[in-house]
């Protein structure tokens, strides 16, 4: 990652703001350093070499991030930086349109291959193996898999959260009585997103798991427990469990007991004698969630788990109620701590479960904004159009035009997420004209999320009566500055965005750490990863960016309806 000078660049007037030439470069952002008063918390000052003696009394923490297209492993240091790290990207599979799976062996095996590549790393620099202290891990989160309780083996792929194959039956169960009183019981609205549904057509649809079902020898979990199942030696330790923030993403928990709910299984016509459901603990525990059984690890203790985007906010530290972050990864991810009891949104947001650290303390709630394609539709312009060879290039090929040339596009390849929750609508491109070029339609991708953050916030601002005064980022699509003042410009506050941008496996760190001791307040994290940030400020006024926001709204009205309700197409 290039360095950025330190300081405050200055603000040149609004006619030289305007990106009118292709190479026209983004000045208008703001470079912050830790205030001059807050003490240093590196171990020694930069540049200076540390000793064997010196090494042996560090301690580490590691980090299992398994997403949606890689996984990877990460060994963090007591102040928050990375010190050693291994990726390896999995094969996503789809069979069908609108079908997206994973191998659930492959998840598994990825992330003992990370662990093994990056502890080697850690070691040829000089550390040992005993200074790790624990593992934390996060993880996509609706991603539903199916087991065989006696045999631990997989019952067929897993079905990944943005899949939409139970589009006929979220209609089905819409019509279905008691649907009305879901968003109240467990925050979440009746859609193609959640667990729920993908264990529902995995029942209707595969003989393997009907019959385990039927045999009560089916076993259910997220990324998160087939991971620390498989991880601590399978069906032999027999360690299945979840954190709350993970089965918040379920509809089979009550948002506001943290357990699972009759009503709601009830609902999904599940019975507990047939089904063995993961058990539902903090995200922060010394024991709970076993340790790992083989490898170079073997025997340290995994004690923490956040789903990905409340690792995330952990990861930004976002400790107090008000504060957001947004995640700019194969989807995007918008949460506001709203404190220690849980919001029911009135205008299309999801309520969850912000983090829950335990030992005494209450969970903490956030409201959540889902944007379902947001990198993916980078990837999209790559693999399926091949506009650009790789993703990082998006930023270049959309400055080589100036503006997006009246193109808009709604990227609903899975239909519209929050706060729209359209399952009906398609991926839709309009304006385009002889005059467009792939530039334009580079720009409109990039702002196709930035306009549905624009959404999310506005809902946010509705239902908790406060406006955001900053927008913390991280993610894959935050590394372009383009992106990012644009996304600035359209929401009208400042997007602040650190150096190290590895949050979401970084939250995770520190939940391990607080359940082993290493941290007890939130205060001693306030300075975590708070250096050398970037806040990109708002450059356009607000008459020119309700125009460009009334625009997307005009295209997303005109996407709907592509899918037909007695089509075949889901």
């Amino acid at each position: 990652m290039d360095s950025m000078p330190s300081g405050t660049v200055p603000v040149p007037s609004a006619d030289a703001l305007k990106i009118s030439e292709p190479d026209t470069k983004i000045q208008h952002v703001e470079h912050v350093n830790a205030p001059a008063n807050v003490e240093h918390h590196e171990h020694l000052p930069k540049g200076v070499s540390e000793t064997d003696e010196e090494k042996e009394t560090r301690w580490f923490i590691g980090s299992i991030d398994c997403g949606t297209t890689s996984s990877r492993f990460l060994i963090f240091d007591g102040e928050g930086n990375p010190v050693a790290s291994h990726q390896i990207e999995f094969e996503n599979i789809y069979p069908e349109s609108g079908w997206h799976e994973h191998d659930p062996q492959e998840l598994v095996n990825s992330v003992e291959a990370c662990i093994e590549g990056a502890v080697a790393q850690f070691l040829e620099k000089g550390y040992k193996k005993d200074s790790i202290k624990a593992v934390g891990i996060t993880n996509q989160r609706e991603t539903t898999i199916c087991w065989d309780t006696d045999t631990g083996e997989p019952l067929y792929n897993a079905i990944v959260w943005p899949d939409t194959r139970t589009a006929s039956l979220v209609r089905e169960l819409k019509e279905r009585k008691g649907a009305d009183e879901l968003l109240e019981l467990c925050g979440l609205p009746l859609s193609t997103y959640p667990s729920s549904v993908k264990l529902l057509w995995l029942y209707n649809n595969v003989d393997t798991v009907k019959k385990a079902y039927d045999e009560r020898r089916l076993s259910f979990g997220t990324v998160d427990t087939w991971l620390i199942y498989k991880l601590n030696g399978g069906k032999e330790a027999g360690v299945h469990v979840t954190d709350t923030t993970n089965a918040s993403r379920t509809m089979f928990m009550n948002i506001h007991t943290l357990q699972y709910d009759d009503k709601l299984l009830d609902f999904f016509k599940l019975d507990r004698k047939n089904i063995t459901l993961p058990k539902i603990v903090p995200s922060s525990d010394k024991e709970a969630f076993g340790a790992l059984a083989t490898g170079a690890l073997q025997g340290l203790k995994i004690t923490g788990c956040l789903g990905d985007q409340s690792a995330a906010l952990v990861g930004q530290c976002g400790f107090s109620p008000g504060q957001a972050k947004n995640t700019y990864g194969t989807g995007c991810f918008l949460l506001y701590n709203v404190g220690e009891k849980s919001v029911i949104s009135k205008y299309g947001l999801l309520a969850t479960v912000a983090y829950d650290f335990g030992q005494g303390r209450k969970p903490i709630y956030a409201l959540e904004g889902s944007i379902a394609v947001a990198g993916s539709g980078v990837k999209f312009l790559m693999n399926n159009m091949g506009f650009i060879k790789h993703s990082s290039k998006i930023t270049e090929l959309a400055e080589t035009v100036k503006d997006n040339g009246g193109v808009v596009f709604v990227t609903a390849f899975s239909g519209l997420f929050a706060p729209y929750w359209i399952d009906d609508a398609k991926g839709t491109l309009f304006g385009i004209t002889a005059h467009t070029q792939r530039g334009h339609i580079a720009r409109a991708t990039l702002e196709a999320t930035c306009y549905q953050t624009k959404a999310i916030l506005d809902a946010m601002e509705k239902d908790s009566g406060h406006k955001l005064e900053g927008l913390a980022v991280d993610g894959g699509m935050s590394n372009s500055d383009l992106c990012m003042q644009t996304q600035a410009d359209v929401i009208g506050i400042p997007v602040d965005r650190p150096v190290m941008r590895e949050t979401t496996a970084l939250g995770a760190a520190i939940a391990a750490g607080f359940a082993v001791g290493i941290w007890r307040e939130f205060d001693e994290l306030k300075e975590l990863n708070k250096e050398d940030r970037t806040i990109f400020k708002p450059q356009i006024d607000k008459a020119k960016s309700d125009k460009m926001f009334k625009k997307w709204e005009q295209a997303v009205e005109m996407s709907k309806g592509w899918v037909l309700q007695n089509s075949n197409e889901d």
